[in-house]
């Protein structure tokens, strides 16, 4: 449960962006949208896989310039 402490004279508006920070820090939505289908183990490992192979890449044309 996210609480949010309210000072005296505190905008409502600054109280919501406080709550939605911590919400969104959390990571309930991110959770929730990677729940919602199911995905083999061996495509998340070539998912990861691929993404390695592509910073790498950009590290490496990072450096040659």
């Amino acid at each position: 449960m996210i609480i949010v402490p309210i000072k005296e004279g505190e905008n409502i508006e600054r109280a919501l962006k406080k709550f939605k920070r911590k919400f969104e820090k959390t990571g309930a939505v991110r959770e929730m949208r990677a729940r919602k289908t199911f995905v083999k183990n061996s495509v998340k490992r070539r998912d990861e896989r691929n993404k390695a192979i592509y910073r790498q890449q950009m590290q490496r044309e990072e450096e040659s310039l």
